[in-house]
């Protein structure tokens, strides 16, 4: 597996991941936006209105009907947040030509439906149709509701409000639902125009060969828009040390109590300065073998769940646990007992080496699927270096226990959010 890199214009790359295991080829558009308030709702409306119909598919039957004619082609979308920026992304995946019969120019035509759905939306006077909005809309708000309905991302999303106020990274990925409802057709189509003139860009293909003059059509695409004010995705705002941890606490009718505590750390940024920080959170809070999950959830019982992660794009470590009311603050006392364990180094070899074990074998799974291998780069545009799963797992051999404990050293409790039940009070 190899990967190339194409100029397409100011701020816009092709990156073409050579890949013979898979029998279908992955073509992705991958849009940067910065992260705000006031467009974040409008900006993660568009990945799915662009693939639900366009200029030439007016509405989702036609659009389906074609994906049919192309061997069940799969077209779909998302909005995600990376760092201080949303991540926008439609892709389709075909079958290879060779599997068809009489060698069909599959790839091509559903290359070209991609791209016909990005640059030419289904818009009439300067603003999208007020049918499709609506249901998109629909979509969007149901969507949001399901992630204030489920506690655990409920309690998380919390978390970051409270610890990145005033900043990008506290924005909700999808916006509001106050936000979302003051979507309007001619916002939404000026938010269109923003993506392709500001928007960060990567084209992302996947499979045996690149298709015919993809690249070169998607530039010739660009010559006739204004690139300005392109995103720089690769600065991220660090996230702050605080003197005084805040504790965030709030009760509503739920069963199970949650127990979000948000960390600072020093060590931010791309895989080079930013490895040993992701070996460090999953001994602390990774698998079985972890300091948390053998310790506050098993020999103590202090929580239903007990787990890590980080960010490094920002320099964020989160531990995320399920608890019992009367168990909060004992939870919170041993997490950070934890911590400090593994800042002391005192951690096994048995868990230094079943920590580096895990992630390898988590990284290798990406090399299963042509979907996570798509996200896997997409998720990377933020690095210096374009980096595959394997050369990342190749360099875990150079992470030391020293490393770990350095990471550890400049992890630094910033906030704490509880959802706890009301009759509890």
């Amino acid at each position: 597996m190899s990967a190339k890199i194409y100029r397409l214009a100011d701020g816009a790359e092709g990156l073409f991941i050579k890949n013979e295991r898979f029998n279908t080829t992955s073509v992705s558009f991958n849009f940067y936006l910065p992260l705000a308030a006031d467009t974040a709702a409008a900006y993660a409306l568009l990945p799915f209105i662009l693939t639900t119909c366009g200029e030439k598919y007016p509405d989702f039957s036609v659009l389906n009907y074609k994906l049919a004619k192309l061997y069940g082609a799969q077209l779909d979308a998302s909005a995600e947040k990376l760092g201080d920026y949303q991540l926008l992304r439609m892709r389709i995946s075909v079958i290879n030509d060779k599997y068809t019969f009489e060698s069909e120019s599959l790839l091509k035509e559903a290359t070209d439906m991609l791209t016909s759905l990005v640059f030419e939306p289904a818009v009439s006077g300067g603003a999208f149709g007020d049918t499709d909005l609506r249901r998109e809309k629909r979509k969007a708000a149901e969507h949001i509701k399901g992630e204030m309905s489920e506690k655990r991302i409920y309690a998380k999303n919390r978390l970051i409000e409270e610890m990145y106020k005033g900043s990008a990274y506290g924005v909700q990925k999808c916006g509001t639902l106050e936000s979302v409802e003051a979507i309007t057709g001619e916002s939404l189509y000026r938010a269109w125009q923003d993506m392709l003139k500001k928007a960060y860009i990567r084209v992302q293909v996947i499979g045996a060969a690149l298709p015919a003059r993809l690249f070169e059509d998607i530039s010739a695409k660009f010559e006739q828009i204004e690139r300005v004010d392109i995103t720089d995705c690769k600065i991220n705002e660090p996230t702050a040390a605080v003197e005084t941890p805040r504790t965030v606490e709030e009760r509503m009718a739920v069963q199970q109590g949650k127990l979000v505590m948000g960390f600072s750390s020093e060590m931010q940024g791309d895989d080079d300065r930013s490895l040993p920080l992701m070996v460090m959170t999953d001994i602390f809070g990774g698998g079985p073998y972890s300091r948390l999950f053998a310790n506050v959830r098993e020999k103590m019982s202090l929580c239903y769940y007990c787990s890590a992660s980080s960010v490094r794009q920002k320099g964020l470590v989160t531990v995320e646990s399920g608890v019992e009311a009367g168990n909060a603050e004992k939870a919170e006392k041993e997490i950070l007992a934890q911590l400090d364990a593994v800042k002391s180094g005192e951690f096994t070899d048995f868990e230094f080496e079943a920590s580096l074990k895990s992630i390898r074998d988590s990284l290798g799974t990406y090399n299963d699927s042509q979907v996570a291998l798509d996200t896997w780069y997409a998720l990377k545009a933020c690095n210096e270096n374009v980096y595959s799963p394997d050369e990342i797992a190749g360099k875990l051999s150079g992470i030391t226990r020293d490393d770990v404990v350095k990471a550890a050293a400049g992890v630094k409790l910033n906030t704490v959010y509880k959802l706890l039940p009301e009759e509890d009070r």
